[in-house]
């Protein structure tokens, strides 16, 4: 993993250790750009690509556009809470935590639709057969604020009458879907649970590490991490780039960027599409379901 600043790209704390740099050192910019936090849901080492994308977004919306990426949730959430950024894309687990707080924007389309699952995986030569099989085992987390990687997965267990928090030897975070992927892969994990559409893109980009990795089981439907704003962006820039968004298709250059995110499209959604994770998390003590 890379960790690295270029003019519109700040990537900190993406080591596998989870140590990132804390909301505090966020870098100034100027008050006029559009801030735009990511959480590890695009590969970090990808900062040329934020940078084309970075560029294409000012074109179209008039204004600077700064990328921040951070590998925790929490700290890309807590920027946008506090209005030390514009606008994320954040995973639908947070989202329908701060429902009340947060203006849905735009959510990606992923194989023809704005909706993804979570994989269970093990090792592509693991004698593992099922979910229960699982059970004493090493496990690897993506982050707590993770729906696919963390909130499912807890719920699917404790829906089979199991005790998450008992039902695996020793449980770790890796502070990202890439590494959860990684850990399996590498054998320091027996299994994880992983975004879909991060398993899928690295398949396609990074076809020896997913071989070495088997999915398991894949959960129902939910809705895609969204793009959302938080309570620092005016509502006409709200609708500037929102609009800007969903054009994104439409436009040659648009189009090639949303090619190597492995996305067809942004689409316009309503809050209710992320009900069936608000209603897990309402479940799970803790959950704080909206």
């Amino acid at each position: 993993m890379r960790a690295g600043c270029s003019r519109r790209v700040f990537l900190s704390g993406l080591l596998a250790t989870g140590f990132g740099v804390g909301a505090s050192a966020i870098p100034d910019v100027s008050t006029q750009a559009l801030r735009f936090g990511l959480t590890p849901v695009v590969l970090d080492d990808r900062i040329a690509f934020l940078d084309a994308w970075a560029d294409w977004i000012e074109r179209q919306f008039g204004r600077p556009v700064v990328f921040l990426q951070r590998s925790r949730y929490r700290e890309i959430l807590d920027l946008l809470l506090q209005g030390r950024l514009d606008l994320a894309w954040i995973c639908g687990y947070p989202f329908v935590q701060n429902r009340s707080r947060l203006d849905l924007i735009a959510v990606p389309r992923f194989r023809g639709r704005p909706l993804y699952q979570s994989y269970f995986i093990v090792g592509a030569d693991s004698q593992i057969q099922r979910l229960h099989d699982l059970e004493g085992r090493l496990f690897a987390w993506a982050d707590p604020d993770s729906n696919s990687g963390y909130l499912y997965p807890r719920f699917r267990l404790t829906s089979d009458g199991r005790d998450p928090d008992r039902f695996f030897r020793r449980t770790f975070f890796t502070w990202g879907h890439p590494r959860s992927v990684e850990a399996v892969a590498e054998g320091l994990a027996d299994g994880a649970a992983v975004d879909s559409y991060v398993w899928e893109t690295l398949a396609r980009s990074h076809p020896d590490l997913t071989a070495q990795t088997r999915v398991l089981e894949r959960s129902p439907e939910f809705g895609f991490p969204p793009i959302v704003a938080g309570p620092a962006l005016s509502e006409p820039d709200r609708q500037a780039i929102r609009r800007v968004l969903l054009s994104q298709v439409q436009d040659a250059g648009g189009r090639a960027l949303l090619n190597e995110l492995n996305l067809d499209s942004f689409s316009l959604e309503t809050p209710d599409l992320y009900d069936d994770i608000a209603r897990m998390a309402g479940r799970l003590p803790g959950g704080n379901g909206a």
